[in-house]
């Protein structure tokens, strides 16, 4: 086997995480791909992976190995695309990873009108609440909020997100409006634990003004979806992306709270490998968001509402 052919090996047997589902999608053996893998491993004369009956995990050379290894695959295609003079037609699988709701909500949709352009794609989406590595796990494109902070890793703005305080017009009748930041302190707030921020901590900006709040409440969650349940049943203000209660705000089940001051936003971004040539599929991929997403950048947020209908 030639060195690329077993980069690409070692590639596909770290993302099925097991012999049998490799060879399943080889259409060989389990025995086969074993000895394939003790054939590469006697060739580098280094053991790539610790195996066990139940697990696999990566050896520090297998993982030098897998992620230098994906690089070269990488400028190989590049560089087989440039010489062949033309660009190639996307194909093959693509790893994508979204949060949970936003995931679900928003890029789902998109990943289903994106294969149907593109029948010879096949397309993973992975949701979680962690945050996941790009490059570790092998992701083509990782759909977060925030720009990353890694000069290997690209960030393109999908949407304008901004973060808003919200509260039922039952609440807000109950316990009062409050009027400056400061009023904050003595309501009952609705915390969502997400992200390295300090919780129970909220920064307010109007202007050259700048307010920092500790407030309190009783609930909080890391679903951004129970943690807007709980303020539509009026047990406190929530500060909520506007992706997140753009319709609830638009029917008047959510009223904004101290509208002229701002939160830190939140803004979406499709995060994919630096690199002077990108692979045909994650191209066609970014540039289909960009196009999906296009009316949430610069707008206000009754264009998630007319998102979250289409």
């Amino acid at each position: 086997m030639d060195g690329f052919s077993d980069l690409a090996f070692f590639g596909l047997l770290n993302q099925k995480g097991s012999m049998a589902a490799t060879a399943q999608e080889l259409g060989v053996t389990g025995p086969a791909v074993s000895k394939r893998l003790a054939q590469l491993e006697a060739r580098l004369g280094a053991r790539l992976l610790n195996r066990t009956t139940r697990r696999m995990s990566l050896t520090p050379e297998g993982e030098t190995y897998l992620v230098d290894g994906a690089r070269l695959l990488h400028e190989l295609e590049a560089l087989e695309r440039t010489v062949s003079g033309h660009q190639a037609s996307p194909k093959g699988l693509l790893r994508v990873s979204a949060t949970l709701g936003f995931g679900r909500r928003q890029v789902a949709p998109a990943l289903g009108r994106f294969v149907e352009r593109y029948p010879e794609l096949e397309v993973q989406l992975h949701l979680s609440d962690r945050p996941v590595n790009l490059v570790e796990q092998a992701f083509d494109v990782v759909i977060r909020f925030g720009e990353m902070p890694d000069a290997q890793l690209t960030a393109r703005l999908l949407a304008d997100n901004r973060r808003i305080l919200c509260a039922s017009p039952a609440y807000l009748q109950r316990a009062g409006i409050p009027a400056t930041p400061r009023e904050l302190a003595r309501h009952a707030c609705i915390f969502i634990r997400e992200g390295d921020e300090t919780f129970g901590t909220w920064h307010l900006r109007n202007g050259a003004r700048t307010e920092t709040v500790k407030v309190r409440g009783a609930l909080s969650s890391n679903d951004g979806e129970s943690a807007t349940g709980w303020a539509l049943s009026g047990h406190g203000i929530l500060m909520r992306s506007e992706w997140e209660i753009a319709a609830q705000v638009a029917a008047g089940a959510l009223v904004p709270v101290l509208p002229d001051w701002h939160l830190p936003p939140a803004d979406v971004y499709a995060v994919f490998r630096t690199g002077r040539h990108l692979s045909a599929k994650t191209r066609a991929l970014v540039d289909h968001l960009l196009s999906w997403f296009a009316d949430q950048r610069g707008r206000s947020n009754e264009s998630w509402t007319r998102q979250t209908r289409r």
